[in-house]
Order: structure tokens, then sequence, then C-alpha cells
């Protein structure tokens, strides 16, 4: 892993990427019924055909050292990762502003898939894998999200940086 330290400016020591990690493996809430700072917005940012960004925020979730989000087939988002796979993910958590880069990919295992729908359907999302072993339903989704089927996606990150913000503060970037 290569470390660059954005905050030299500021004689600020590098961040280490552990304590990000570990708080990312916490978990970090996104039921909308929970407004206000204990309620965290995961940001996806993919291109557009002309070149321009495409931001929309998704339920996503941190598992095995990636972000995991869905989307329907039809979602620009969705599109847009056919086309280019290349995409950034971004959220605030607990002591960090944290922005991850990489490939998204759609996923066609069940057990992964079921893994991750598992793991939204305990943080109150009443998601269930449909009878394909790899689409997603459920009796409501992002008002944007079109109708169910909805499927997986992997974002295996190449970079991060994150920002801590509380004392001593830092910022840092790493290259995976």
């Amino acid at each position: 892993m290569e470390t660059k330290n954005l905050a030299q400016l500021y004689e600020l020591p590098a961040l280490a990427w552990g304590p990000v990690r570990a708080q990312l493996d916490q978990g970090f809430d996104q039921v909308p019924e929970r407004a206000g700072a204990a309620r965290q917005t995961t940001w996806l940012t993919t291109t557009n055909q002309d070149g321009s960004p495409h931001t929309t925020p998704v339920g996503a979730v941190w598992i095995d050292d990636a972000f995991w989000f869905q989307s329907g087939d039809g979602a620009r988002k969705a599109r847009n990762i056919v086309r280019d796979p290349r995409c950034t993910m971004s959220v605030s958590i607990a002591d960090y502003d944290v922005v991850a880069s990489g490939t998204a990919a759609k996923i066609d295992d069940p057990k992964a898939v079921e893994r991750v729908v598992a793991r939204w359907f305990a943080g109150g999302w009443p998601v269930r894998v449909d009878e394909t072993g790899y689409g997603l339903t459920a009796e409501f989704n992002a008002p944007s999200a079109g109708p169910a089927p909805w499927f997986v996606y992997r974002l295996t990150l190449d970079s991060a940086t994150a920002l801590q913000t509380s004392a001593p503060g830092g910022a840092t970037r790493w290259r995976f």
C-alpha cells in the first residue's frame, strides 16, 4: 500500500488506514427515519457518456474491504458502470470523511448477493433475493430506483482518501 500525507503543510502526520477501515467495518447508519448527525449518506459518482460526473446517493454497505451498492439496470449509474466501471464512493463516518475510488462490477454470485442482502436487511431495509438468486426485490427502494429487480454491485478500491474530522486532524491518500 502506498501512503501519501496530504496534510504536511500543517505538520500533521499521515493517517493510518487501520482506524479508517475499522470504522468502516463497524458499519454506518443509513435509515431515513434517523435523520441528523447519526445518519450517513453514501454518494456514488460515475462518469456520464459525455465525460461529466454523475453523483447520486446510494444505499451502500462496507464488507470485505469494498463498498457494495445496488441499482436497477435502467438507472444512469448502472448504464455508466457498464460503459466505464471507474467510480468513487464517499461517506462521512465518525472521525473521517472518506472518498474511495476504484472499479464497480455487477455481482452474479448468489452467495455474495445473499450476504450483502442480509446486511441491508439487518440495517432495516426489508429486501430479499428474488427467484434468480441475484436480483433484489422489496416493498420500497429509493424513489428514483425504478421497479425491481435491482442488482448488487461491488466497488473494488484502487485508492482511498480520508480527512480526519476530529483532533488532531489530518488527510491521507492510500493506493492499494
